[in-house]
């Protein structure tokens, strides 16, 4: 059965069920030495590649304040220019940048830089009101976090954004912002290969929508990599910052290779792409998921958007691709084959 449109959350508004990630059609930028985009884009075909996304249905584009330094806002602004009331635009701030010398320079959790942010993404993004605004600091201490409500509320009540949310990967932190008034998503990592059970149940709990980063694992569940593949230094991934748990040394982690490997006949029994099954995974997982792949090319969009036609996965190859899924779970691991458990620690950016 398609799926085409999901609630986000208790907001009342409507989104498509698939939406696009726009951290990779930002360009470079750095902390230092150490890249945090994907190498050179062409900002032409991200435009494109955003109004074919509108015009085959999907209408949520999701980026940050600190992607490219700034530039990721205004090639998403410019590409929706004309457009903008038939898009759903979420945003996040947190981190402080340079523009100019596109460095990452820190972070910044007062209300007054909250302010700040808010006003400088809705010049960079050519609109007067932000669909979805999202704290970017995963880890930030919760009464730090809950110090920020009432400046969120305010900026609802002026029009300048219509909900808020917090991008985490931790359930406290999640949680924290539930019972806020106008807080209307969680983002957080989801995928067939990363569950999150206690973040979903969050969701659930506050009537909250679960905006998935990473739905294909930064690549590696289109089909696209293998064991020999390597990526440009100056791509987020060939350098592998501690943070990034699918690539190692710039080439695919091998222990993930394995569970793509395990579980790409279940997901494209019915004829799917790799891609489309996974994202078939994730809506029927949960009636409150909304995947944001990223794209960088209009052919990337077409594929993902396929996804749509067919909808969630049919509960028999839901359950098979579980069923290999848990048999790989349960194997031991060499210890040169093993993921990194815990996760290494956060570095002062994570996109």
């Amino acid at each position: 059965m398609a799926v085409t449109t999901r609630m986000l959350g208790r907001s009342g508004i409507e989104v498509s069920a698939l939406g696009m990630g726009c951290w990779a059609i930002s360009g470079p930028w750095a902390e230092g030495g150490q890249p945090l985009g994907w190498g050179a884009v062409d900002d032409d075909e991200s435009v494109r590649a955003v109004r074919r996304a509108l015009d085959l249905g999907i209408t949520l584009f999701d980026t940050a304040d600190t992607y490219g330094a700034g530039h990721g806002e205004r090639v998403l602004g410019r590409a929706l220019a004309g457009r903008r009331d038939h898009a759903v635009i979420a945003t996040k701030w947190g981190y402080t940048f340079d523009e100019a010398s596109r460095q990452a320079t820190g972070e910044d959790a007062s209300p007054g830089y909250l302010r700040r942010a808010v006003t400088a993404s809705l010049r960079r993004l050519g609109t007067d009101r932000i669909d979805l605004y999202q704290l970017h600091l995963a880890d930030l201490p919760v009464p730090r976090a809950q110090a920020l409500i009432g400046t969120c509320e305010d900026l609802v009540a002026e029009g300048l954004i219509r909900g808020y949310g917090w991008s985490t990967d931790r359930p406290d932190r999640a949680a924290a912002f539930g019972h806020a008034t106008n807080a209307t998503a969680v983002q957080h990592t989801l995928s067939v290969l990363r569950d999150a059970p206690d973040l979903l149940a969050i969701c659930d709990k506050y009537d909250l929508a679960s905006v998935n980063r990473e739905p294909l694992a930064m690549g590696l569940l289109t089909g696209k990599y293998s064991a020999g593949s390597t990526l440009p230094r100056d791509d987020v991934r060939g350098s592998t910052p501690g943070w990034l748990e699918w690539f190692r040394g710039g080439r695919p982690a091998p222990e993930w290779l394995r569970r793509v490997g395990a579980v790409r006949a279940a997901l494209t029994a019915d004829g799917r792409t790799l891609a489309q099954g996974a994202l078939g995974w994730i809506w029927a997982r949960s009636g409150r998921t909304v995947p944001i792949p990223g794209c960088r090319t209009v052919a990337q969009v077409e594929e993902n958007a396929g996804a749509l036609r067919r909808g969630p996965l049919p509960a028999d190859q839901f359950v098979e691709v579980e069923r290999q899924l848990a048999a790989l779970r349960t194997a031991a691991l060499r210890d040169a084959d093993r993921p990194h458990w815990p996760r290494p620690t956060t570095p002062t950016v994570h996109p």
